[in-house]
């Protein structure tokens, strides 16, 4: 014996057997009214709310489902209804598909609308006109049957890929195995009520008392509430120990079999019920009430071998004791357990008549008058002797539920949250059961290529692990009947034979017990703090608006996007997350507002229709590829094109031509100004002033102001020049073009983060020349972002530790070395990645490295973090978040007021004596 540290680390209508009903929890989501029998296997239905159905054109299918439910259960008078059915669904989809049937390759909106309505009459033309414009991506009026199926498959494509995903799950390879080993295979592995973990060899010589004699032990386990050990032997004994100390408390022997298996229960009050299964296919129960006295009296017998002993004779005269012993299998029990849901023994075996048994704990027969007459005669104490029958008996067909399974069951699990049994063995499948219908299985797994040897469920993570005979370890979704993820031997290094297995839930890992002690622990995703809304599980690295469909676009380091509706802050779609793609690190739309398109950390952008995750097209360059840092959509002479920049100091510029088919798409001829002339570092931004005007900012300082008709350069600033503080950070991270600067009322400037947190401003006209700098961050902090707002006249600007900051153009004079800000706010405790304007509602959209995309007012009021619980309304105030600050600003060190009390810089003497000089 030993203890070891561990390592680190809807419902449905059940018919029961009496003929009542009973209601369980469903694991996929099906509703069966009066339901003779549960299929698990049946598809999954997407589970989405009400509030979705204006935003998703799933309204769509969701409507024609509707006229057509499936039913579980048809008499004999509803044929005619079930044909009725099936006419109306079959001349919905005609009706789709007629337009093609005519002969009409594409059709517009109107057409559209009349065809729907057809189907659904009562679909109002929002939802109508909203659905024709998310499968016309490209803007052009007209669609296809054959984009609607496409745009209808990919988005419930995705939507099941994401679902997955979200269940994805991993152990950390390769395992932590203990190097000591035990070289003797390890009967049982168990937890004791403080996490350490109990194993115990089958030579029994294990770390333990001196004085113990060692006997081959066939089984062990943990009784918790009465902290004690339960050991089965060769030598046909139960003995239990102290499990704090190891110390023999007593022992019942001379039993007439091996138990080779062991489990016990607790039944109430100080009460609980030891069972074990033998060799001749028997399930012995031993029910002991007052255990306290029971096994204090038992403590206190004579020793045999330095333990206090009792046979089982002896045993089952005591009042409290009540024993039995039940024939079910017709080979060695492999398992047994008392499941508390069922009020059930489940016992297992490997051949086949009697794989499975879910019977009663005692019988329901004239057996349990005669057990009560015993127990009377023992407790008046006759003079006749009682003996002990070890002839097992053999329970009612009524007492007793019987699965079989070819080549018998090796292991079971049940899981009492879904109701069910699951069962592995030596046909190398795991079989989902209805505990009460044993008649065939609700699902089958198969993937395992060798007999399965432990199976442990995991309820509340709908899990099953399973361990098969050449060492491979699996996880499974217990709901969606999948297999979650595979470690290999090779992988896990796990060698040798396995002979025990146990599943911590609390420690979140698999011990396996093989050549020696293995742990495999799960990946476990960053856990944020309870009390931290966020939008997403990992840094958000830029955001981006869709005027026309009034969606957020946030991406982050994970390659992940989340499509957020604007209008109320909840979550629309996701993808990207089944990809394997490159962190995303920057995102622009296109004019019209139906595209999205990222870059990425690989070199690559890719073009997306946002409303279902597709990925139109790959733009990237041949050979070597640096990462895009930004990347815009512009026009040129009527013409579309899509320009990236980044660490390859290059301006890439892909034309977009949306009858060109092909999916990877190479850059045009560069110009020959930026091959010559161009930038010596990384190129971080580019801004845009239509019609001919483009701006790229580098890493060391250097702007470059490009006519993008020509694509030569108009003139170049070094920002270095400009700035009055020594500071190694040079880079321009972010600019932008204005106007209706006095002094540039009729000619754009440009506008650029500098050092210490100050912002330049240029003229981009005669050559160019540096105009003046002002600091724009209170705290001397990097500007990471700037953003305009043309119907207000205001310019924001984000810092690196999260402040925003507005500012009015309207008094920005060219000489004035200072300026006051209008407005200033903490939105974020990290560095700003995304800002940007919504000029039409008058709100700004933010994004930060502290996993969080937010929306405020033009003013700075709080209106509320992407992924809360609690929906807002742009225009209603009321709706916003009150307190107006986020609980995570409001805590952070560097959101405490400007004061010399509270300024760290201050010196003591100062802040004790405000108004005496310190000198």
């Amino acid at each position: 014996m030993a203890l070891e540290s561990p390592s680190v680390g809807s419902t449905r209508i059940l018919y029961e057997p009496d003929g009542s009903r009973q209601k369980i929890k469903n694991p996929r989501g099906l509703t069966c009214q009066g339901a003779k029998v549960d299929d698990l296997s049946a598809p999954r239905r997407l589970d989405v709310s009400e509030d979705n159905t204006e935003q998703h054109p799933e309204w769509l299918v969701r409507e024609l489902l509707k006229q057509n439910r499936r039913r579980h259960s048809v008499n004999l008078g509803d044929n005619l209804l079930v044909v009725r059915q099936q006419r109306r669904i079959i001349s919905s989809t005609q009706s789709l598909k007629e337009f093609e049937m005519a002969g009409l390759k594409c059709i517009d909106v109107k057409k559209f609308g009349r065809i729907v309505k057809k189907c659904l009459p009562n679909t109002s033309n929002a939802q109508i006109q909203g659905l024709f414009k998310k499968i016309d991506y490209s803007g052009q009026g007209q669609i296809s049957w054959a984009e609607f199926c496409t745009h209808m498959l990919q988005e419930y494509k995705e939507r099941e890929e994401i679902e997955r995903c979200h269940k994805r799950v991993a152990f950390i390879l390769p395992a932590t195995t203990n190097a000591s080993g035990h070289g003797v295979p390890v009967v049982n592995i168990d937890f004791s009520h403080d996490g350490a973990i109990v194993t115990l060899r089958e030579d029994g010589l294990n770390e333990g008392p001196a004085n113990r004699k060692s006997k081959w032990a066939s089984d062990f386990i943990v009784m918790t509430e009465c902290n004690k050990l339960m050991i089965g032997t060769g030598d046909r004994e139960i003995q239990l120990y102290e499990l704090s100390t190891l110390d023999p408390h007593c022992q019942i022997n001379a039993l007439d079999t091996v138990p080779l298996t062991l489990n016990y229960s607790y039944l109430g009050p100080d009460s609980f019920c030891i069972l074990y299964g033998d060799t001749e296919g028997c399930v012995a129960i031993i029910l002991i009430s007052s255990v306290g006295d029971t096994l204090r009296l038992w403590n206190k017998l004579p020793k045999v071998d330095n333990i206090p002993n009792i046979t089982m004779d002896n045993a089952v005269l005591s009042p409290n004791v009540t024993f039995i012993r039940w024939k079910v299998h017709h080979d060695w029990v492999t398992q047994v357990k008392y499941v508390h849901s069922l009020q059930a023994v489940v016992s297992s075996s490997n051949e086949e008549s009697s794989s499975v048994v879910i019977g009663c704990l005692l019988p329901l027969t004239d057996a349990e008058q005669q057990l009560i007459e015993i127990r009377e005669e023992c407790y008046e104490g006759k003079s006749k002797k009682i003996q002990l029958s070890w002839s097992p008996q053999a329970r009612a067909s009524c007492d007793q539920r019987i699965f079989r399974v070819y080549k018998g069951v090796r292991t079971f699990d049940v899981c009492q949250k879904h109701s069910l049994l699951v069962t592995g063995g030596m046909d190398k499948l795991i079989r989902l059961w209805n505990p009460h219908f044993p008649g065939k299985p609700t699902g089958i797994l198969k993937g395992h290529c060798a007999p399965i040897l432990f199976l442990c469920v995991s309820s509340e993570d709908s899990q099953i692990f399973s361990v098969s005979v050449d060492n491979t370890v699996k996880i499974w979704h217990l709901e969606d009947q999948c297999c979650l993820f595979t470690a290999e031997p090779r992988a896990s290094r796990i060698h040798g034979e396995v002979s025990a297995c146990r599943y911590s839930a609390a420690m979140k890992s698999l011990y396996v017990s093989a050549d020696s002690m293995a742990a495999l622990s799960l990946k476990l995703s960053p856990q944020l703090h309870s009390r931290l809304t966020v939008s997403h599980n990992e840094p958000v690295t830029c955001c981006g608006f869709s005027e026309e469909f009034r969606q957020v676009v946030s991406c982050t380091d994970g390659s992940v996007v989340k499509v957020w509706d604007f209008d109320s802050g909840r979550q629309v779609f996701e993808f990207g997350v089944s990809k394997d793609l490159a962190p995303i690190t920057c995102v622009t739309f296109d004019p019209e507002g139906r595209r999205l398109i990222t870059g990425g950390a690989d070199g690559c952008l890719n073009i997306w229709n946002s409303n279902n995750g597709l990925c139109l097209k790959t733009l990237k360059r041949d050979g070597e590829r640096h990462e895009v840092c930004d990347c815009i959509f512009l026009k040129v002479h009527r013409k579309s094109f899509v320009m990236s920049v980044g660490r390859s100091r290059r301006i890439d510029i892909y034309s977009d031509v949306l009858e060109d088919l092909h999916h990877v798409q190479r850059p045009l001829t560069s110009w020959q100004d930026d091959l010559t002339n161009g930038h010596k570092e990384a190129i971080l931004c580019v801004a845009q002033c239509p019609p001919s005007l483009l701006a790229t900012g580098s890493y060391d300082g250097e702007i470059i102001v490009w006519n993008v008709v020509s694509g030569r350069i108009q003139c170049r600033f070094d920002s270095r020049l400009s700035s009055e503080h020594q500071d190694p950070d040079t880079s321009v991270p972010s600019m932008v073009f204005v106007k209706n600067f006095q002094d540039f009322s009729s000619t754009p400037a440009l506008l650029s983060s500098g050092s210490k947190g100050c912002l330049n401003l240029w003229s981009v006209l005669n050559g160019g020349k540096f105009v003046s700098s002002f600091r724009a961050s209170k705290f001397q902090q990097k500007i990471t972002k700037l953003a305009k707002a043309d119907k207000a006249a205001l310019l924001y600007a984000a810092d690196i530790i999260g402040y925003i900051y507005v500012y009015s153009t309207d008094k920005f004079p060219s000489e004035q070395k200072s300026l006051k800000a209008e407005n200033f706010w903490r939105a974020h405790t990290s560095t700003v990645t995304g800002l940007q304007i919504v000029d039409n509602d008058q709100v700004v959209l933010t994004s930060s490295a502290d996993c969080t995309v937010r929306l405020w007012s033009a003013r700075g009021k709080f209106i509320g973090t992407f992924g809360q619980q609690e929906r807002w309304s742009v225009h209603i105030p009321s709706s916003w978040m009150h307190p107006s600050v986020p609980f995570e600003v409001l805590i952070d060190p560097l959101s405490l007021p400007d004061h010399k009390v509270l300024n760290v810089k201050t010196r003591r003497g100062e802040a004790i004596n405000p108004d005496k000089d310190s000198g």
